[in-house]
């Protein structure tokens, strides 16, 4: 699907009404492996976008599900120096993933807790089950995931022979 840029929202081609349409442009940036991209990946910039208009926030904000801020604690994968960086400078948006708690990765962190007025916890209203570990699982099994990526990706994972055979559920490639 094109998405089509109508004053600063992006609509899908579908019809918006005036209520959106004169919503505040967001930029958001996302981080996260996204291998393969899934629905609820796509949902993150629905739901961190709803939470940045309800609170007025019309700014760049890195976009990133609970399960990246708790890597902000993983040794030797981000500097405090960049992770003090984004969150000063830019902030960012969290929305929660089942297993996962925020604010305790916030209250765990000095630099984080520093700053967490520019910490945006948004809360998904559909309970986000789907990961990509998961669907890189069962395409390793032969299993449907029909309703859960695009049908884009899945068209391209198929064509690709990405994931097949691939038991450790990591899917680097094409394996077979």
């Amino acid at each position: 699907m094109d998405l089509v840029l109508d004053q600063g929202v992006a609509t899908g081609g579908l019809d918006v009404c005036d209520s959106m349409k004169n919503r505040i442009p967001v930029v958001l940036l996302a981080c996260g492996s996204f291998n393969p991209i899934t629905n609820m990946h796509l949902r993150l910039f629905e739901v961190a976008r709803d939470h940045l208009h309800q609170t007025a926030l019309p700014e760049l904000k890195l976009l990133c599900g609970a399960d990246v801020l708790k890597t902000f604690h993983t040794p030797n994968l981000w500097k405090d120096s960049h992770i003090q960086e984004i969150v000063e400078k830019f902030g960012l948006v969290c929305v929660n993933r089942s297993g996962h708690d925020p604010k305790r990765y916030i209250l765990d962190s000095p630099i984080l807790q520093q700053f967490q007025h520019n910490i945006h916890l948004a809360r998904e209203p559909v309970l986000n089950e789907i990961s990509a570990t998961y669907v890189r699982k069962a395409l390793s099994q032969g299993q449907s995931v029909k309703y859960l990526l695009p049908e884009a990706v899945i068209t391209y994972i198929r064509d690709q022979g990405l994931y097949i055979n691939d038991s450790s559920g990591k899917g680097k490639g094409k394996t077979g």
